[in-house]
This record gives structure tokens, C-alpha cells and sequence, in this order.
């Protein structure tokens, strides 16, 4: 058995790396840009090594650096973990080469289906049925159109190496193939350094299902079932689960079948995935299904086969690396109940999903009724070098009702404060009813988007609580000091003031009206209302207001305050009185920064003139690529960016201005 092993990765995955050397008695080295120097990762580690500046191509992507560290640390074994080196069949060699064991499949199997045109025709080859398309070596874009002609729209351009949507674009109109393939491959080339595309027919009802599967070294390979991971936004898994609704004993042995035979093409050894893409326009069908690709590595949502199996995959592939057979024949694994994953991401669903970042001011999670994987604490900074993840929430039942309850309750105890989380999403597309039923599929989330990313209104006790917070009401008192027991107190009337609010843009004035340090009135949108303290246990707060106790958690975090109310998480700013500096307002005529980020292209100049859409700056941040469009017909006026320029968020790049009549 291993003895020592170097986890070439960071947060949620290197902590649960850790968490199964540890219980197998294995030591662990982490390994840490200086954005990482403080994160958990290192902490939970026995030694950890230093890399270097936080962009990964400087760190985490500098594999000699990393073999040199798994050297000096004297490991005998180098976890992938997934993304970054994990699909690099070069890396995968030189840790072999110096004498290392790989945590993985060979560099050969990882470079039979790392580029997805040659795994596809090596699936046919080996009679795994594959996704009609272009495959070529031609990849002019004149080319490119042509076949996009032939196959019919809509296609989807794809990325030939790496994955998580990344390098993907849905094309539906010949009009805009030309700058979805030029998109797809600068996001391929930034991400993967490969530029290549491959183009395959959009499939109109589709659904996203995997195969677990697992070799060893005597060429021995099974199945861990399926998981359905249909519920995507932007190519990217969002919630997961196993096995998959309404799959059939056919349907399952047909897929597992050709998951197996593809795995054995390449003589694969170690975990991975065989991702499928299914027509479940009449339901599940042995005749449906066609390979999409091969993910040589462990899954971000490998913990719902984990929960339906009772096993530990971690712990299959270090056993697996250090030589010894598959733990179980096909016939013996396992298959209970059924289980969920939701991604909890720093980001703004609101906004189109965009990444965010800051400091995590307050992060509480439901560890006592579902499982988390998560590689941040409360304090840590979401920064925006690399994956916006927060954590993962899994939850597992006797059906898949019973699971699905069990989800919703944990989100509804999943609490994010000092960046924005997509946690309301994650809850409204759990009370879906399209997915409460099993009826889901890639488009689910695109069609209900409007109604799954509403901002709810904030409630009157959400004002109410955000007002008492904004005054201390909630801090400790030493009673003991007759001073603090003053704070209504006036000679001839009862104290007033104004509390300046803001929430989502908008500044309110309230007059608040104290008669002691736990009990005031308040005005809000003109009518009175009447709140004091009921009880305070740190951040568990119940008032009563206008007679009805309310509970809630309030944290204020510098000038924030954060109330978790009814499911949702409303913000409120106070303003800063001494700031007495201009702010420069963003009107539809400005285009700012929606985060920090590179700007990858500025393919406008001042003067020209361009129609309501037309992408104006194209950024890369937290790994993926956003275009930001012309929000009118207008005029570019100034441009205030440079391609390859860092920017913060807020920053203005643009300024358009309209077109005369």
C-alpha cells in the first residue's frame, strides 16, 4: 500500500483526498499557490509545498515544480485530483518517469481519449455507438461552417481536448458560427492549449448520463451504475444525482456494456467516467444513447455513487495504483437508494451565473444531516484565480422522493454571507416540478430561467431586523454598565433617527423611533411598524414584530448586514457617511466590469457602429470566458481597455453613445 502521497490539487477535492489517506493511513503533502498559503487544504495536510504566484499556469499547472516537491517530500504516489494536470498524459508520464506512482490511468489511455475526435473514432471502432458530427483535421473555419451546413443546425462546437463546458458553444444559425468557433477556441486554447474544435449535432431533447467505471493493472473492468447530471447551466453540471429517473434494466446494461467495452479499447486502469448524450424524447432507449467523451480522472459529482454504492472511490484508486485488484466483481457492487449533489458556487445566477468573489464572511452548512465537500472555512476568500466553488451538499435516500426532500432541507440550512451564492437556485430548481417528477433534461434550467433566478422582495421583517442590526441591538451588553441601558432614553421624548439602508441598488431612509436598546418603531414604505428583541444566540435571532415572532440569522459583516429570511439571503448596505468621494454611476451607455477578470479581446474600435448584442469586450475569469454585448444600437465612443489587461470588477471599459436619427 501507498505510504505517502502528493495531492497535485487544491480546495474541495485535495481535502477529500486527504480525508481517505488519513483514514487509511496514508500521509499527505499538499501542495499551495500564495493565494492558497492559509487554505484548508494545507492545514489538513502533513507537509505542504509552495508553488508559487496564484495564476495556475505559474502554480498548480507547473507539473516539474510539483514532481520536484513530490521528490523532496519523499511521496511515492501523485494524486490528480481532477482539472489542472489530471488529463495531461505529459504530466502523467514524467511522474511515472521520475520513478512516481500516477494516481491514475497510463499517459497512453489518458491520450486515447483526451482529444475527443480521436476518442470518438476509437469508440466506433470498438462498437460503442457515437454522436453524429466532424471530427476532421480541417479546421479552417470556411470548413468548419461547411460541415455545420451538413450536419443542420442547431450543432454544438466542442472543445477537442478538456471538458466543463469549456471551449462549448450551441449554435442555432449559420449567421453565428463565425464567432461561436472563435470563442470556443480561445477559451480551448486559454484552458486546455489546444485550440482544435470538433462539431456535433445538437440533440434536441437531451439528457447527460454517465457510467462510473473502474480497471485495474490485469485489464479487468466493471461499472459503478449511472448518474444523471442533466441539470446544467452553461455546459456545467449543477445538480447531479444516481441512479437516473426512469432508467430501465435494458437501458442500464446497454450502457454499462458500452461504458465497459470503451474502458477495455484502452486498456484502462483506475477511475473514470464514460459521459453519455441521451434522446429522451421517447423516454429512455437502448437505441438512444451515444458516447461524448471519456473523463480519465475522478468526477467533481463522484460522491452520489459513493452514497447509492457505500463505497469509497478514493480508496479504489489508491488501491488500484499500488497494484492490487478490482475490491468487487460486477455481479457484487451494490446499488441503495438513491442520492443527490448540488454544487454550491460563488456566483450570481441573476446575472448570467457570473463568478464572484470576496470573503466569506459567514458560512454555515448542514454537516449534521448531509454530507459537505468543501475546501474553504468561514473567513477564507473566494479569489478569482480559480473555481468558484464553495462546496458540495449530498444527500441520500431510500427513493428518490425521499432524497429530494432531504436536498431541499439541507439547502435550506446552507447559509453564504459576503459573496453572492447560488444557493436560492439551488433550492428553486429542487422545488421544480419538471425535476421533482424526473422529467429532465440540458434544457431544463434555460427554459425555466426567468422564474429560477428571481429575486424575491424583501420582506418588512427582513427591513425590520436589518434596521436593528444597523443599531447593535442584537450585539452583547454588559448589564452591568448603567450607560448601555440608555440607548432610547431622552429627558423630554424618546430618541429619533435615521437609518440610512441600501438593498439591490436602492437607498431607503427609515426613521426609527428607540424606546430602549431591544425595543423601537420604524417606518417603512409609510407604514409604522413595532419590533423588539425576543432572543439572541450569536447570529439566531427572534424579534417580535407587530406582535408575530419572526426568526432569522443576521450577520453584519463590515457595512453589509446579511439577513437569512424565508429561504432567502437579503443584503443591505449602509452607506458610508465619510465617503464623500464621486462614484462613477453606470448608466446603459457605461460597460463595467461585471467581475476581476483579463480582457482576452476588444474587437471594437471608437467610432464604430454597432446593433444591440454585438459582443464589445470578451473577458476570462474563474477559468471561463464572458462576452459582454452592446446593450443599444449605437456608436463605440471610447474604449478604456486593453486586450491582455487585468481589470477589477466595476471598472469602466466602455463607452457607447447613440446613433443620431
Amino acid at each position: 500500500m501507498l505510504k505517502r502521497v502528493l495531492i497535485a490539487n487544491r480546495g474541495e477535492i485535495a481535502c477529500r483526498i486527504i480525508r481517505t489517506c488519513r483514514r487509511m493511513a496514508i500521509e499527505t503533502v499538499a501542495v499551495y499557490s500564495d493565494a492558497d498559503a492559509n487554505a484548508l487544504h494545507v492545514a489538513m495536510a502533513d507537509d505542504a509545498v509552495r508553488l508559487g504566484p496564484p495564476p495556475a499556469t505559474e502554480s498548480y499547472l507547473r507539473g516539474d515544480l510539483i514532481i520536484e516537491a513530490a521528490q523532496a517530500m519523499a511521496a511515492d504516489a501523485v494524486h490528480p485530483g481532477y482539472g489542472f494536470l489530471s488529463e495531461n498524459p505529459d504530466f502523467a508520464e514524467a511522474v511515472t518517469e521520475a520513478g512516481l506512482i500516477f494516481v491514475g490511468p497510463s499517459a497512453d489511455a489518458i491520450r486515447a481519449m483526451g482529444l475527443k475526435d480521436r476518442a470518438k473514432a476509437l469508440m466506433a471502432e470498438a462498437g460503442v455507438p457515437v454522436v453524429p458530427g466532424y471530427l476532421g483535421d480541417d479546421q479552417t473555419p470556411e470548413v468548419m461552417a461547411a460541415q455545420a451546413n451538413d450536419i443542420g443546425y442547431p450543432v454544438l462546437i466542442k472543445a477537442r481536448a478538456g471538458g466543463g463546458g469549456k471551449g462549448m458553444r450551441r449554435v442555432d444559425n449559420p449567421d453565428d458560427f463565425a464567432d461561436a468557433l472563435e470563442s470556443a477556441r480561445r477559451e480551448a486554447e486559454s484552458s486546455f492549449g489546444d485550440g482544435r474544435c470538433l462539431i456535433e449535432k445538437w440533440i434536441a431533447t437531451p439528457r447527460h448520463i454517465e457510467m462510473q467505471v473502474f480497471g485495474d493493472a490485469d485489464r479487468n473492468v466493471i461499472h459503478l451504475f449511472e448518474r444523471d447530471c442533466s441539470l446544467q447551466r452553461r455546459h456545467q453540471k449543477v445538480i447531479e444525482e444516481a441512479p437516473a429517473p426512469g432508467m430501465t434494466a435494458a437501458m442500464r446494461q446497454a450502457m454499462g456494456d458500452a461504458a465497459v467495452k470503451g474502458a477495455e479499447a484502452v486498456g484502462y486502469q483506475g477511475a473514470a467516467t464514460v459521459e453519455f448524450i441521451v434522446d429522451a424524447s421517447d423516454g429512455l432507449r437502448p437505441d438512444r444513447f451515444w458516447f461524448m467523451e471519456m473523463n480519465t480522472r475522478l468526477q467533481v459529482e463522484h460522491p452520489v455513487t459513493e452514497m447509492i454504492t457505500g463505497l469509497d472511490l478514493v480508496e479504489w484508486q489508491l488501491r488500484i495504483a499500488a497494484g492490487e485488484p478490482l475490491p468487487l466483481s460486477q455481479e457484487d457492487v451494490p446499488l441503495n437508494g438513491w442520492a443527490f449533489e448540488a454544487r454550491v458556487y460563488a456566483e450570481d445566477a441573476g446575472k448570467g451565473f457570473l463568478p464572484t468573489t470576496g470573503r466569506l464572511d459567514y458560512l454555515s452548512l448542514p454537516e449534521d444531516i448531509a454530507r459537505v465537500d468543501s475546501g474553504v472555512r468561514q473567513g477564507d476568500v473566494i479569489a478569482p484565480f480559480y473555481d468558484p466553488m464553495i462546496a458540495k451538499i449530498i444527500v441520500h435516500g431510500d427513493s428518490r422522493t425521499e432524497a429530494l426532500n432531504a436536498m431541499r432541507t439541507a439547502l435550506s440550512q446552507s447559509f453564504v454571507a459576503g459573496t453572492v451564492a447560488n444557493v436560492a437556485f439551488l433550492a428553486a430548481l429542487c422545488a421544480d416540478d419538471a425535476f421533482a417528477s424526473g422529467q429532465v433534461d440540458t434544457g431544463l434550467i434555460e427554459r425555466n430561467l426567468d422564474r429560477l433566478v428571481q429575486t424575491p422582495e424583501a420582506p418588512t421583517a427582513a427591513y425590520a431586523l436589518a434596521v436593528m442590526a444597523a443599531l447593535g441591538c442584537f450585539e452583547p451588553h454588559n448589564r452591568a454598565d448603567p450607560w448601555v441601558t440608555l440607548t432610547g432614553w431622552r429627558q423630554w421624548s424618546r430618541e429619533r433617527q435615521t437609518i440610512d439602508l441600501s438593498h439591490n441598488g436602492v437607498t431607503e431612509a427609515i426613521p426609527v423611533t428607540c424606546d430602549s436598546d431591544s425595543k423601537l418603531s420604524f417606518e417603512h414604505a409609510g407604514i409604522a411598524h413595532a419590533v423588539e428583541v425576543r432572543q439572541v444566540d450569536g447570529v439566531h435571532t427572534v424579534i417580535v414584530l407587530d406582535g408575530k415572532e419572526v426568526g432569522a440569522r443576521v450577520v453584519r459583516h463590515g457595512r453589509n448586514i446579511t439577513v437569512f429570511l424565508g429561504g432567502a439571503a437579503h443584503v443591505f448596505t449602509r452607506p458610508d457617511p465619510l465617503d464623500g468621494g464621486e462614484q462613477v454611476m453606470a448608466g446603459d451607455d457605461r460597460v463595467l466590469a461585471p467581475m476581476p477578470g483579463l480582457i482576452k479581446l476588444v474587437p471594437v474600435a471608437p467610432g464604430a457602429c454597432v446593433r444591440r448584442g454585438e459582443p464589445l469586450v470578451v473577458m476570462e475569469a474563474m477559468k471561463m470566458e464572458h462576452t459582454l454585448r452592446a446593450p443599444f444600437d449605437g456608436t463605440v465612443a471610447e474604449v478604456l481597455v486593453g486586450e491582455g489587461e487585468q481589470v477589477a470588477a466595476d471598472r469602466l471599459l466602455l463607452v457607447m453613445e447613440t446613433q443620431d436619427p
